[in-house]
């Protein structure tokens, strides 16, 4: 992976923009994220870009006269190393308060689940397939 640098909240709104309406020109995202977008909010768009290029977070296109910015990243990608960067600061790294929260609090929708414990049978069967390699 990628090593995990500090989003900001409004640098994660363009991204939540790319990832919800694809590639984008920085007056349509700064349409997106100001009712009525002004000089100055386009300006900020743009050095919001900038530096999400400089972080390789998204891709310019520039073949077009208005460039074409579109995200270099999944959001599970991003939802990932904030989720293990929390975990690092409230729980040494674990991942078991969050699951039980999930689960404990019925924030998780039937589909939710099912993919959860596929997902936790297939990485059984890896850990089980791992543990026989090393005996």
């Amino acid at each position: 992976g990628r090593n995990r640098q500090s989003i900001t909240d409004t640098e994660m709104s363009v991204l939540k923009a790319l990832w919800d309406s694809g590639p984008l020109t920085a007056k349509i995202i700064a349409e997106k994220l100001y009712a009525n977008c002004s000089e100055s909010e386009l300006g900020t768009v743009h050095s919001m870009l900038q530096r999400l290029e400089r972080k390789n977070l998204i891709l310019r296109d520039r073949s077009a006269h208005a460039h074409v910015f579109s995200a270099a990243v999944e959001r599970s990608e991003v939802a990932g190393q904030e989720l293990e960067a929390m975990a690092k600061k409230l729980a040494d790294g674990s991942m078991a308060p969050f699951l039980t929260h999930l689960v404990q609090a019925n924030r998780l929708n039937e589909d939710e689940i099912d993919e959860i414990r596929r997902m936790l049978d297939e990485a059984t069967v890896r850990k089980r397939r791992k543990k026989r390699k090393t005996r």
